[in-house]
């Protein structure tokens, strides 16, 4: 892997082949313990993307909450 950080999709897509590679039961012991390594950093940057993303999506049912009552308010 690079030093630049994978969006979300190629992490994900790379968490699979690193899973099926630890299924096979062919990787070697310090096969296995480098792509554990790398299987826990990329699910960890997937983690922190999903809460990022559910935060924003938090904050706009906030924001139409609170423009769907301002509305209410402004009918007589």
């Amino acid at each position: 892997m690079t030093d630049e950080a994978p969006d979300y999709e190629t992490a994900a897509a790379r968490i699979e082949e690193i899973v099926r590679r630890l299924d096979s039961g062919e990787a070697g012991l310090r096969e296995t313990l480098e792509l554990v390594r790398e299987g826990r950093s990329l699910i960890e940057l997937c983690a922190a993307e999903l809460a990022a993303v559910g935060g924003e999506v938090e904050a706009l049912r906030l924001d139409e909450l609170v423009a769907q009552l301002e509305g209410a308010s402004d009918t007589p």
